[in-house]
């Protein structure tokens, strides 16, 4: 394909896109290292192997599962002019992200009900990285849910018409790629322990 060939909003809509997944590329290198280093980790004498994941992730892959069915039919109604059902489908999502930020938060007590603390003298090197990852996911869903806002106000000023429905396209994206992270992240600690 010739990214050079088509009119100039054809070229900002691909650059747009591209840039999106060069971003998401990025980040997935970056939890890659995480999860790498989390791994190699595991070698020290002070690794927790008796962790428990608190039962409020298990809840949180639900909601987040859920959040992405939402966003993904947000688009498809908003792409069909479904502007009624579309602008409902925005809102579940946006309200099930906030409910996986409790989620998260929750898991959070519940790691330091069981003892386990981000540093200090009662913090280990499992639940250090435990948070970091977590809380830096937790930062990319803040990021969606604010470009989630952005997009249910634009969809409200029906900016979303005749085809050119980008903003909800890339909003969708990164929103299912903060959704996969999840899981993933989940299923390795889960799994590696």
């Amino acid at each position: 394909m010739d990214y050079t060939q088509g009119t100039e909003e054809e070229k900002i809509y691909r650059a747009k896109k591209n840039m999106l997944w060069f971003g998401i590329i990025s980040l997935t290198m970056s939890f890659a290292g995480l999860t790498s280093a989390y791994v190699i980790s595991r070698e020290r004498k002070d690794w927790l192997t008796d962790f428990e994941i608190p039962q409020a992730f298990y809840l949180s892959v639900l909601v987040i599962l859920l959040s992405s069915i939402t966003v993904h039919f947000a688009k498809k109604m908003i792409q069909k002019n479904e502007n009624k059902t579309g602008m409902w489908l925005l809102v579940t999502t946006f309200v099930l992200g906030i409910i996986f930020v409790i989620l998260q938060f929750r898991g959070f007590s519940e790691i330091i009900a069981n003892g386990y603390f981000f540093t200090g003298s009662e913090s280990s090197i499992t639940t250090s990285f435990v948070y970091l990852v977590v809380l830096l996911h937790l930062a990319h869903v803040f990021v969606g849910l604010i470009t989630l806002l952005v997009v249910i106000y634009n969809h409200y000023k029906l900016k979303y018409q005749n085809g050119k429905t980008l903003g909800i396209e890339l909003a969708a994206t990164f929103w299912h790629f903060v959704d996969v992270l999840w899981i993933y992240l989940f299923l390795f600690l889960y799994f590696v322990r």
